[in-house]
């Protein structure tokens, strides 16, 4: 059944988003605050994947083996605005019964939408891409297994999503938050093979003048903020919160904001400290023992059980994997989302993440197998290049709708939160165009 015509929109909304999830959970109508926040818990680590995923990781062994604990402040900054953005992305899904990419179309003239449809795919693929080659590079450096042939391997997750769909959304839900506590379980035993200094640590979380006054940090800085924020998840959070059967009144859609936004914090929380993790086990494993040049994730595998001992590099393989693996579940997701949402398009499940998965496997086994397994490295800044360039593209209209009282009628945003976040999509798109002229300058 299709929504009903909102002032405010041009469209008339069309059918619900994720329909075969949508308000699938039942939330109590009444029982204490951690029953309820039980029932919302889920969306916020799905989205929290984004923050966490292969593509990261290059980033912050870099900072942490060149600069030691110094941007733990920028990887803080970072996470604070992607709490921000999120929230944002919630109240959008909550107040209108759209998603993002529904959002746009009902704004949008046709062709703008289709652009925006067409340039969110590419990021997609390219989010995708990061995935491929991460989960490829934890198989082989755990099984050996050569990173073309890992790379045609992780098609297979075509059927796992397929079959976990099936199952119903919690299913789903619950993978990836299994796979997240693997993750930050790996780095703390890391964390505590390395030893790194609390007293640095600290430090390193209070913004320094360094960061603006020395260039290599200035450029690192701008590459964890700039890739930190992914578009798609935007467009899945404003979607999957909607999975929830909460009361559709005014009070009911409050409280759903308020739940949701506890568990997107509580999530992107996790992911901080994932994030924090890598970097602090770089600077405490490479940094301090004079290895300051440790960027691509294979050199760190190497050198991290000659310095540590106990395995660590077996562990660090391990998260990544699971890291790897746990992104391909939530890009299905926003795929299929953003293709229903801007043209009211739907392909089976499994027909839809194969085309993504092929549009990723494709350009990744070419690479490698033409230019070599030393272009990984190449092939993950790549795919965090072309995130950048459609980032902007989701974070204005985000920005733009939940800004509009038209649209969100009481849930519009109040002035505090408008001119924080105007501030905070502007500091993005800056630094985003900044990132993409050093790469084309060969910086």
């Amino acid at each position: 059944m299709s929504k009903p015509k909102q002032h405010g929109w041009r469209g008339a909304g069309g059918q619900p988003s994720l329909p075969e999830a949508h308000r699938s959970i039942v939330v109590p109508g009444q029982g204490s605050f951690w029953r309820k926040w039980l029932a919302f818990a889920g969306p916020g680590f799905l989205v929290a994947v984004g923050y966490m995923d292969p593509g990261n990781w290059a980033t912050n062994l870099a900072a942490g083996s060149r600069f030691g604990y110094t941007l733990l402040a920028v990887v803080l900054v970072s996470n604070l605005m992607a709490m921000l953005l999120q929230h944002l992305a919630i109240k959008l899904g909550i107040a209108t019964g759209r998603d993002l990419a529904q959002a746009c179309r009902d704004h949008y003239p046709r062709p703008v939408a289709w652009f925006q449809w067409v340039i969110c795919e590419i990021a997609i693929a390219a989010c995708d891409l990061a995935e491929v080659v991460g989960t490829a590079i934890g198989l082989q450096l755990l099984f050996g297994v050569p990173l073309v042939w890992g790379c045609v391997i992780t098609s297979l997750d075509v059927l796992l999503v397929l079959l976990l769909q099936q199952r119903g959304f919690r299913y789903v839900e619950i993978l990836v938050v299994l796979l997240i506590v693997t993750i930050g379980t790996c780095f703390a035993a890391e964390l505590f093979l390395s030893k790194p200094c609390l007293l640095d640590v600290a430090r390193g979380l209070i913004p320094a003048r360094e960061l603006v006054t020395d260039s290599g940090m200035l450029y690192l800085s701008l590459g964890i903020i700039g890739a930190t924020v992914m578009p798609h998840n935007l467009y899945l959070h404003s979607s999957i919160v909607q999975t929830r059967r909460y009361e559709e009144s005014a009070r009911g859609k409050r409280e759903a904001i308020k739940f949701a936004t506890v568990d997107s914090n509580v999530a992107l929380l996790f992911a901080f400290f994932i994030n924090a993790a890598i970097l602090a086990v770089a600077a405490a494993a490479f940094y301090t023992t004079g290895h300051h040049e440790v960027e691509e994730i294979q050199d760190a595998y190497r050198l991290l059980t000659p310095i540590l001992g106990g395995g660590a590099s077996v562990l660090f393989a391990l998260a990544l994997l699971a890291s790897g693996q746990n992104s391909t579940l939530t890009g299905t997701l926003a795929g299929q989302i953003v293709m229903e949402g801007y043209i009211n398009l739907r392909l089976r499940p499994w027909l839809r993440r194969l085309i993504t998965r092929l549009l990723a496997i494709i350009p990744a086994v070419v690479i490698i197998g033409v230019w070599g397994e030393g272009e990984t490295t190449a092939l993950l800044v790549g795919s965090q290049v072309v995130l950048s360039m459609q980032l902007g593209f989701a974070v204005w209209p985000l920005m733009r709708f939940t800004s509009d009282r038209a649209k969100m009628g009481e849930f519009v945003n109040p002035l505090w939160l408008r001119l924080t976040g105007w501030a905070v999509t502007l500091l993005i798109i800056v630094l985003n165009v900044k990132l993409l002229v050093d790469v084309a300058g060969g910086k």
